[in-house]
């Protein structure tokens, strides 16, 4: 290590069979620096293996309308490991057996991957990997250490170009130059976009959107202090009475990962079905749930499903509860609200930085929905991702009186980092008594109630979105056996809870 370094991190992952190293490391600029190695493959090894992919296509011709079947892509790499060892032994003669395997899974992660990008792509600590050029490093969001220049840089454009159309050509779409924009999605549901210059003026680009493998629960944002307990336990409460409610915030605040912690508190007797325009959300594997994702058209503006389309067809589809991925439009805010008004419990997304900003977003152009309309919403959550300290907040909780305007209850306070309450419910209080059957003291008792049950929950790191749907759907089923858990503060052990 050179005198000037200072090394944050270090950790090793597996991609696909190859491993690699991770430093995270300050060499004095102004980010940190992600820093990937693959032992026993340098620099000049790698550039001649991704030159001799042509040689390795024209002895195993891949098949890109099978590229999804399982058992081709299985049979591929079994014959890729068979050319591996023609093309060593041909070239580097006497690599030893450990150097030879580390070389033949880099080279299946060349042909049947991503290259270079599988190391990040394997990395559950980044949330975003961005190709700005091929004359610029990598980079990547560390969710611990922020945007990170990498030690990778893709050989040239067309390998950008490559890689860009192998991820589009797996789920039916295209990038050309003239149609040089694409959205698409990796197998494991991560986000793709895509540029080719000139629109991007630097080169051709790739943004991946990383899928969360272990999405969040509520335990988990208490426990990094993205919410309160006390804040949680009113939203259960809401959820169990069947409040419908708007997550906002703006661009990576974390609203789909609030949407999906909310989940965890869904009775496993309602039907749940989810519309996204990327498969995001990971509920509980015992809850009744129907996840739905948008299509785009194809080349010919031919078989597009929209979000909208998805809404309407979910309608016939008797869900007790909806959650809609993203409202961008008026035909999505309108078929929202009247699934809320034919009864139906609905929670989605909307881009806007405060509360005041979604009443405006959702009122005027391009949603532009009548204000009275949005009184049939229990109440806003409104994230906050601040950059500079790295964290994510709710920085307000706000109820939604009749006349369509918000209160807001509670508001973080950035110097103190504590949720400070600032309104009294009054609608919002009055509906959960309404629905629930409760006097104004039951309810303050059952959040009471359910606060320490969260609490138990982080005190004993129940983090795992099934372990804590168990203990959820426990509470009811027998109310009164997870609460003598709770109140004895007994240790958690998966025995503890039935399997509903």
């Amino acid at each position: 290590m050179a005198e000037n370094e200072k090394v944050y991190d270090t950790y090793e992952l597996d991609a696909h069979g190859l491993k690699v190293n991770i430093r995270i490391v300050d060499k004095g600029d102004f980010v940190p620096i992600y820093e990937v190695t693959m032992p026993g493959i340098g620099e000049a090894t790698k550039i001649f293996l991704i030159s001799e992919r042509q040689e390795l296509l024209s002895l195993v011709p891949i098949d890109p309308t099978r590229i999804e079947d399982k058992e081709y892509v299985a049979e591929l790499t079994n014959k890729y490991i068979e050319a591996s060892d023609v093309i060593i032994d041909k070239y580097l003669p006497g690599t030893n057996k450990e150097v030879k395997k580390a070389l033949t899974a880099y080279i299946i992660n060349i042909m049947l991957g991503l290259g270079d990008l599988e190391a990040p792509l394997a990395d559950d600590n980044l949330e975003e990997i961005a190709v700005n050029t091929s004359k610029e490093p990598v980079w990547v969001f560390h969710k611990k250490y922020g945007w990170c220049k990498t030690n990778l840089m893709l050989p040239n454009e067309e390998t950008i170009y490559d890689d860009a159309e192998q991820i589009g050509r797996r789920v039916g779409r295209q990038i050309t130059n003239l149609s040089p924009l694409m959205d698409a999605e990796l197998p494991d549901g991560s986000r793709v976009n895509a540029t080719l210059y000139p629109i991007s003026q630097k080169g051709n680009t790739i943004t991946i959107r990383k899928f969360g493998k272990n999405p969040w629960t509520m335990p988990a944002l208490i426990a990094n202090g993205t919410i309160s307990s006390q804040l949680a336990a009113l939203t259960w409460l809401g959820i169990q009475n069947e409040v419908s409610m708007l997550i906002s915030g703006g661009t990576a605040s974390g609203k789909t990962s609030f949407l999906n912690a909310m989940s965890i508190f869904m009775p496993p007797n309602r039907r749940i079905i989810s519309v996204e325009e990327t498969r995001e959300l990971t509920l509980p594997e015992f809850l009744h749930w129907l996840p739905m994702v948008t299509r785009q058209p194809n080349p010919e503006g031919k078989g597009e499903v929209t979000l909208y389309d998805l809404m309407i067809n979910a309608l016939r589809q008797r869900p007790d509860i909806m959650l809609v991925g993203e409202i961008r439009t008026k035909n999505d805010a309108e078929t929202l609200f009247e699934a809320i008004h034919t009864g139906h419990a609905v929670y989605g997304t909307v881009h806007a930085d405060d509360t005041q900003d979604t009443i405006v977003r959702m009122t005027n152009p391009p949603i532009d929905i009548p204000k009275l309309m949005i009184n049939a919403i229990g109440g806003i959550v409104t994230l906050f991702r601040h950059r500079r300290l790295g964290i994510r907040r709710v920085l307000e909780f706000a109820e939604i009186n009749r006349a369509g305007d918000a209160t807001v209850l509670w508001r973080w306070n950035s110097r103190q980092d504590t949720f400070v309450q600032i309104g009294e419910m009054a609608r919002l209080a009055d509906t959960i008594m309404l629905y629930g059957g409760y006097t104004r003291n039951e309810m303050l008792e059952e959040i009471e109630e359910k606060r320490k049950i969260l609490e138990w929950m982080v005190k004993n790191k129940v983090f795992d979105v099934d372990a804590t749907g168990y203990i959820i759907a426990n509470y009811y089923k027998d109310k009164n056996s997870v609460l003598d858990i709770v109140n004895k503060d007994m240790p958690y052990s998966s025995e503890m809870f039935k399997k509903v």
